[in-house]
């Protein structure tokens, strides 16, 4: 294939061989719920993938498919988290075959049905690149003079039923390019393995002109690789590739393997925010960032690749193969993030590498303070956030706001207690991990009653109690029960909340949001005790002024109310179902809880034992 101003990229998906293409062996496209059986061999499909460089909005694509039925279907992968519906980007679908005339007609959002005769179809359309933004999420595609990030999910439609297809992916590049992905190399560089349509579409290609440093965990090869800004700010890059390894040793001696045979963490300069793959992670770096201090990028990328293990192989049971419809909202993911959380602190802690909070103790003092400072927190039970924590409309708890991911890592911490208090000592939560590790790794993902069954067989103990309290029920976390386990117990105080400069913070937790097709914002209460709940506003309320006058944007609304001040009086307007709504709220202060770990009288010493070794972190 010649070279072109851009560059090309080609799929060429092989035919399986064996029992799983036999016409004996059903496939399934588990999402959709249809059957769909094959002839003796897997389709053979081939992609073709062109950037204009004289155009960077968008690429054009083509498939060239055999060996499938007159009548098939091609449909466009929805993320079960952070679906951006990719489908509304691709643009001018048209299909050709040497067989006749072939039709193509839309039955869905993100599906097609083509009609081709003879099953050989030539399939071309145009992926537009979404709209710019700044900072850009590192998750989504983008192309620039120097590079870019394509493929994945934003990129390959799928034939619907053949999900367990294999594919080579061959990219042809400007000559100064290199290419970073988690998919498999071959002996042609340009060249990639997927073996099926889950790992291609979920293993981005980080493009362009990077940086790159390679280093081994255990014989399985690790690649940071870095896209940098033309202006990009000099950082410590030793520093930073040093203390990846570290924490990928400790994840990985955690489980005994990786679960990968080569992994990408895909660095990006300019963007912001992180998401997981099977075998790598795309996150954001800002240069200034990492020049000033890297601590936070390195507790995300903790969290991100600690999913490598949990999310992606220890997957809640709605998670299933790909489809083009998002899977049923997943109740587990307080164990997802929240345990995924736990970890991210306590692999930077194991490696040596700096953390915020200097103590284990100071950090779950942190923790249980935030847990009080917002009533949703104990309102609603774990298992309902984990079903509005991703894709629900903002507000879905009413006038509350909750964390999965904090209810998650301190009910972590709490059966980390419970284990290790159960087996004096001798297990504790990493056990835990690693049987979900060896039982949910498969195909089947797990479920709230899986969670409870293993870790009542690793502590040998009746955690239903607990289970059904705190994680299935909504009754607050008892955190003196399980802290005296360790000899500890909470003390909590109120005191007014303080801004930057000492002086007390005026409460300014209201928010909003542009509902679709909406021409009003719509307000978010997020604790009803606040004052703008207290004064009589709710979650959902449309508003119709402030001040006297209408806000047309988020970013407006956020500009006018970060500069109130306590004593300040705000005129809002709102139009609700019942009629319009008026109140002149005075700006208040609030208080916040300042959490104290202290050591209950009479402690045993089996209780201050067990204290050293959570306190100590290691790995057991």
């Amino acid at each position: 294939m010649s070279r072109i101003a851009g560059f090309c990229l080609t799929v060429v998906t092989l035919a399986a061989r064996g029992p799983a293409a036999s016409a004996q062996n059903p496939l399934h496209d588990h999402t959709e719920g249809v059957e769909i059986r094959f002839a003796r061999t897997q389709p053979v499909v081939g992609y073709t993938l062109r950037v204009d460089a004289g155009d960077l909005s968008g690429f054009d694509v083509e498939l060239r498919l055999r060996n499938l039925r007159d009548t098939f279907r091609l449909a466009m992968v929805a993320h079960p988290e952070y679906d951006d519906r990719n489908w509304r980007f691709v643009e001018a679908l048209r299909v050709e075959t040497p067989n006749g005339a072939a039709t193509v007609s839309r039955e869905d959002s993100a599906l097609w049905r083509v009609v081709a005769p003879g099953g050989e179809a030539l399939v071309r359309y145009r992926m537009r690149l979404p709209a710019p933004e700044s900072p850009r999420a590192a998750w989504r595609p983008f192309l620039a003079a120097t590079g870019g990030l394509i493929g994945g999910p934003h990129a390959f439609l799928y034939v619907v039923g053949a999900t367990l297809a294999p594919s080579h992916v061959t990219l042809e590049l400007p000559p100064e390019w290199q290419i970073a992905t988690g998919l498999e190399p071959t002996l042609d560089p340009h060249t990639f393995f997927a073996p099926t349509v889950g790992v291609l579409v979920d293993s981005p290609m980080l493009v362009g002109r990077l940086r790159s440093w390679r280093f081994a965990v255990d014989g399985v090869p690790h690649g940071v690789v870095y896209w940098p800004l033309p202006d990009a700010a000099p950082f410590d890059t030793a520093a930073l590739v040093g203390s990846i390894e570290r924490l990928t040793r400790q994840a990985v001696a955690l489980f005994g393997r990786a679960p990968y045979r080569d992994y990408s963490f895909l660095l990006q300069d300019g963007a912001y925010g992180a998401l997981e793959h099977r075998s790598s992670v795309t996150l954001g770096a800002p240069s200034a960032d990492l020049a000033r201090d890297p601590r936070p990028l390195l507790g995300e990328l903790a969290h991100e690749y600690f999913h490598t293990w949990n999310l992606m192989r220890i997957h809640p049971a709605e998670y299933g193969d790909v489809g083009y419809r998002p899977p049923p909202r997943a109740r587990g993911l307080w164990w997802s993030e929240g345990l995924t959380m736990l970890y991210a602190d306590l692999l930077l802690r194991r490696a040596g590498l700096p953390v915020f909070d200097s103590t284990r103790v100071a950090h779950l003092e942190g923790l249980i303070g935030r847990y009080l400072a917002s009533p949703g927190n104990s309102t609603f039970s774990p298992e309902s956030v984990s079903v509005v924590a991703y894709g629900a409309a903002p507000g879905s708890l009413g006038d509350y706001s909750a964390s999965t991911h904090l209810q998650g890592e301190l009910l972590g911490a709490m059966l980390d207690l419970i284990v290790r208090d159960a087996t004096s000592g001798a297990r504790s939560i990493d056990d835990v991990m690693r049987a979900m590790l060896e039982r949910f790794a498969g195909a089947r993902g797990f479920t709230g009653q899986d969670i409870e069954r293993t870790t009542g067989d690793v502590c040998g103990c009746n955690v239903h109690a607990f289970f059904a309290t705190h994680v299935r029920g909504r009754q607050p976390i008892d955190f003196d029960q399980y802290l005296r386990l360790i000899g500890l117990r909470i003390h909590v105080s109120w005191t007014p909340a303080l801004g930057r400069d000492g002086q007390p913070a005026a409460d300014l937790r209201l928010y909003a949001w542009q509902p679709p097709a909406e021409s009003l914002l719509s307000l978010v209460i997020t604790n009803p005790a606040g004052a703008w709940g207290r004064a009589g506003l709710h979650t959902g309320d449309r508003l119709a002024a402030l001040n006297g006058a209408a806000v047309a944007t988020v970013a407006d609304f956020r500009s006018i109310v970060t500069r109130l001040r306590i004593g300040d009086t705000t005129a809002v307007e709102v139009r609700r179902p019942t009629g319009a709504w008026r109140m002149a709220i005075v700006v208040a202060g609030y208080e916040r809880p300042v959490v104290r770990l202290e050591e209950i009288p009479a402690a045993t010493e089996r209780q201050r034992t067990l204290r050293a070794q959570w306190v100590a972190g290691s790995p057991r």
